[in-house]
């Protein structure tokens, strides 16, 4: 019997062991219907657990920020790419440190979510209405009780949705908001959080959009000798959208633990304005999605030593593209996959300041087509997470060891049958910080390792006439060491400052680069790079100013450089097309954003602006793949006013102050000059 199948039966045994063990201790476990609500309070602090590098968009400062979407918040973050078709409706991935879209995890509330097919999430649909808060992590969170999923990234995105909170004697909140502006856009949307009983809550959420897409843009091409190829301003087209999403949550507690279940819909149809290319201003293709999962966790507190937490989550997603341009190829293609997950991690505290966590995850996927010689394909995932944190004075430890077995069955016709067991590996990671000022917490020392790697999706390995069932896994080696300093003064006009600045290295091999193919969105040509090293930096300051009593002052700042270069063979050095030595494609070399908020009283006005530098859109550093530097500056005002229980706040926003005209995926041109409006109501 091998090590993974001796953890997996202790994984499923654990719970009776501890509960045998620790049955007399259950009288102490804390009541937690016995707890009080408190009313929500912004609390400007470093969290205690903060031992791998973390950026969180929260509450008012959430709010506040021009951004439509959750990839608009994530713009704000240091280190990160957004790669941006263009419009509302556009295909938004984000990509960090280089390394990939496929390498992030993104989580809604606490559940990973999946695309087996081409591992791509569309972070466009997903609204920030019914979002409380946006964390970003290098590696993975930062704790250990987590489900072995969450350890099996290079870095994660965390969307966590708001928890119905109510104010004493108020047993329901309603809120409804409005939002309309450039390019057609009507958005509503409705959230009614209902008290059942004093364990007992939940909250139904619904919004919808509805856009023309149509925006006026300035296309311009300059000759290597400077001179302009051409110069046309034009309206960009077939960028429209119809979305709707529904979103139900149900909240439970008990007196040792808690519970809770989601059921997400999202059901949209869209143009895709494709890539202006060989005079062709106007595209024709359609591209509908139908996304529905529910999931569940339940999360209980066996005693003061042990306590466990089940997951479980099944996904159903349809999708359909069609061409109807004769002139290249008809096309109306019809995908379904589907998912099945369940987990379960056990959590146990070894001594004082010394925890522990054993978890196991079961996934199944599978992908049906509407495409000749298709290939069916079936995927087991079997993932395996020993962690371990460890305590001491100002010395503290996270590290992680995570199995991953993976099996595909490939079925073609009556004829052919394809099992690829190619995959059974175990990747660490090690997290340390330590605060070497002995009378003070504000400054932490951070450093870790991560060795992970991510599977060619069923695209990538089967796709037809596209796919390429020999391509490797992408692996990384993630090397990380920074600082935070954070201090909060309780006099004067300074309240908080804190500064972190990281630098870090990071290998990859066989890199798989996925170029569009054609003018559709989900259809990729893969292969394998090869070798990619990528240093770089990243640095974020924040600081909160109060004066007068009702006035504050809230301001970011962020900034990124980065050196992502192809080092896969040194013989492709031609001065022309070579790649080796060369940035790979749309990583800038130096990026950043600033944020400031000012509050008065009900009075809050925002301004941020985006930079990104020049980078080249192919591994060619060539001046004819150069993409010239873009910045946005955008303004936004809001006013809440309170009448008793009724609370009505009106918002204007104005995007890309300054028509800005850039792209940031070549051929995609961005809109200029935007505004939106938005009421909200509170009861």
């Amino acid at each position: 019997m091998n090590l993974r199948s001796i953890l997996f039966i202790l994984n499923i045994m654990f719970p009776l062991l501890i509960f045998a063990q620790e049955r007399d201790t259950l009288m102490h476990t804390p009541n937690l219907r016995d707890t009080k609500e408190m009313s929500e309070l912004s609390v400007y602090a470093r969290r205690a657990d903060e031992i791998v590098p973390t950026q969180r968009l929260s509450g008012k400062r959430l709010e506040s920020l021009s951004t439509h979407s959750v990839a608009d918040a994530l713009r704000y973050f240091s280190g990160v790419q957004i790669k941006d078709y263009g419009g509302v409706g556009g295909l938004k991935t984000i990509d960090i440190r280089s390394m990939g879209t496929n390498h992030m995890g993104v989580f809604y509330d606490g559940i990973q979510l999946g695309n087996a097919q081409n591992g791509l999430v569309d972070l466009g649909r997903f609204s920030l209405d019914n979002v409380e808060e946006i964390a970003l992590y290098n590696g993975q969170k930062a704790q250990i009780f987590q489900p072995a999923r969450d350890f099996g990234t290079s870095g994660s995105v965390y969307i966590r949705t708001r928890r119905p909170h109510f104010e004493e004697g108020k047993a329901y909140n309603l809120r409804a908001s409005l939002k309309g502006g450039s390019f057609g856009l009507i958005n509503p949307s409705l959230t009614w959080e209902q008290r059942w009983s004093k364990d007992i809550s939940s909250s139904l959420s619904a919004d919808y959009t509805n856009a023309t897409g149509k925006y006026k843009f300035r296309y311009r091409r300059l000759l290597p000798s400077g001179d302009v190829a051409w110069d046309t301003t034009a309206v960009r087209q077939n960028g429209d959208i119809h979305a709707l999403r529904l979103e139900a949550s149900v909240f439970g507690n008990t007196h040792d633990g808690t519970w809770n279940a989601k059921a997400y819909y999202y059901d949209s149809e869209r143009g895709i304005p494709g890539a202006i290319v060989n005079n062709v201003w106007k595209h024709a293709q359609r591209q509908w999605d139908r996304n529905f999962f529910l999931q569940g966790q339940w999360t209980k507190h066996v005693s003061n030593r042990y306590k466990f937490q089940v997951n479980a989550k099944y996904a159903n997603d349809h999708l359909r593209y069609l061409n109807p341009d004769t002139t290249s190829r008809y096309q109306d293609d019809r995908f379904l996959q589907q998912e099945l997950y369940l987990s379960t991690a056990h959590h146990v505290e070894i001594l004082p300041g010394w925890q522990a966590n054993l978890s196991a995850d079961y996934q199944y996927n599978t992908l049906s087509a509407s495409l000749p010689q298709f290939a069916y394909p079936h995927r087991h995932t079997l993932l395996l997470a020993l962690a371990s944190q460890y305590e001491y004075r100002r010395f503290r430890a996270m590290a992680s060891l995570l199995g991953t077995n993976v099996w595909d069955r490939a079925t073609l016709g009556t004829a052919m049958q394809k099992t690829c067991n190619y995959l059974n590996r175990w990747t660490p990671a090690l997290y340390l910080s330590y605060k070497p000022l002995p009378h003070s917490d504000d400054l932490s020392l951070r450093a870790f390792y991560k060795s992970i790697f991510r599977l060619p999706t069923f695209n990538d390995l089967y796709y037809t006439e596209v796919g390429n069932s020999q391509l490797n896994p992408e692996t990384t080696r993630q090397f990380d060491l920074g600082f935070i300093y954070s201090h909060d003064w309780y006099r004067g006009i300074f309240q908080h400052v804190e500064i972190k600045a990281n630098g870090y290295f990071n290998l990859v091999d066989n890199k798989i680069v996925a170029i569009p193919k054609g003018s559709g969105q989900y259809r990729w040509m893969m292969m394998n790079l090869g070798k990619v090293h990528i240093l770089g930096m990243e640095a974020t300051a924040e600081t909160v100013l109060r004066w007068k009593r009702d006035w504050q002052f809230l301001l970011c700042l962020n900034y990124t450089y980065q050196s992502a270069t192809d080092r896969t063979d040194p013989k492709d050095n031609e001065p022309l097309y070579g790649t080796y030595g060369g940035q790979i494609a749309y990583v800038p070399w130096h990026s950043g954003s600033v944020a400031g908020t000012l509050s008065w009283r009900q009075l809050s006005l925002n301004y941020s602006f985006i930079y990104v530098g020049e980078r080249y859109h192919s591994s060619a550093n060539i001046p004819q793949n150069y993409e010239h530097p873009w910045y946005t500056h955008d303004l936004s005002a809001s006013y809440r006013l309170q009448c008793k229980d009724l609370a009505l706040v009106f918002g204007l926003e104005c995007n890309n102050l300054f028509n800005q005209q850039y792209e940031v995926i070549q051929n995609y041109p961005m809109p200029g000059r935007n505004w939106k409006a938005t009421l909200k109501v509170e009861l």
